[in-house]
């Protein structure tokens, strides 16, 4: 089960997502099954079917979304989190054989098309949860089980 929280900025790329897809590609796509339906014959027209597909996709991301929207809890930042790794911190971990990572915790929805985020969900991230600066965490995974010291805990404060 996919935890629904998301940051401030995560929840305005989500709306903006579905806002693109709403008022352009939406509107660009049924213009492109209209045209390809002037054309005549639509059992052997690639425009149309390919087009029509695309719209159905389109169709079901914004479904997706829009009750996303309504399902995902905010978190904003709070003083309370400062020391700790919680939902919406950038950890900066470090193993013994000396591999430095950074990345932010965030919610599902947050991490894709992203480098540095890993979802609140992932092993890595149940592993750091409300550990501080210094102490170790056991992560495990299918590969087996990987030792990571907290080295650097921050958070990105909005208003």
């Amino acid at each position: 089960m996919k935890t629904m929280l998301i940051t401030p900025e995560g929840l305005e790329k989500v709306k903006a997502e579905l806002d693109h897809l709403w008022r352009v590609e939406r509107p660009e796509t049924t213009q492109k099954v209209s045209w390809a339906a002037s054309l005549g014959d639509r059992s052997e027209n690639a425009d149309y079917h390919y087009n029509k597909k695309r719209l159905r996709e389109i169709d079901g991301r914004i479904r997706y979304l829009r009750k996303c929207i309504d399902d995902l809890k905010v978190v904003h930042y709070s003083s309370f989190q400062e020391g700790k790794v919680m939902f919406g911190a950038w950890v900066e971990i470090a193993n013994d054989k000396g591999k430095q990572i950074r990345f932010r915790i965030v919610g599902g929805e947050e991490i894709i098309n992203t480098k540095d985020y890993i979802s609140v969900d992932s092993p890595m991230a149940m592993a750091l949860l409300n550990k501080t600066v210094g102490e170790e965490a056991i992560v495990k995974t299918g590969a087996g089980e990987f030792v990571w010291r907290i080295a650097k805990i921050e958070y990105q404060k909005t208003e």
